[in-house]
This record gives structure tokens, C-alpha cells and sequence, in this order.
């Protein structure tokens, strides 16, 4: 069976330190709904982040 993971939105956010908690937290809470959230830091801009929503 092939799982697929659907990217339902992508955004460019300024950077904190403290915004794994909040995709932690979103990934522990919405797990069961089938949502994935991600954090990564921009290749380009070192002020900056992509947070991405992920269907599962």
C-alpha cells in the first residue's frame, strides 16, 4: 500500500526560536486528523523559515 503525502500549504515566516513548539505541539495534536505540519530552515534567507501543512 503506498502512502501518499498530499503538501496542502506552504509559508515563508520570519524566524524564531521558538516556533518548534508550535509544530510540535500542532503534530501531537493533529495527528489523528491526518495532518503532518513541518519546519525547516529557508535555504536563502537565514532570517527566515518555511512552515509547510501536510495531509497524510
Amino acid at each position: 500500500m503506498e502512502n501518499k503525502i498530499e503538501k496542502l500549504s506552504t509559508v515563508k515566516i520570519t524566524h524564531s526560536e521558538d516556533l518548534y513548539k508550535i509544530v510540535d505541539s500542532l503534530n501531537r495534536t493533529l495527528k489523528e486528523d491526518d495532518l503532518m505540519f513541518g519546519l525547516a530552515l529557508d535555504d536563502e534567507d537565514d532570517g527566515k523559515a518555511i512552515f509547510t501543512i501536510y495531509r497524510t
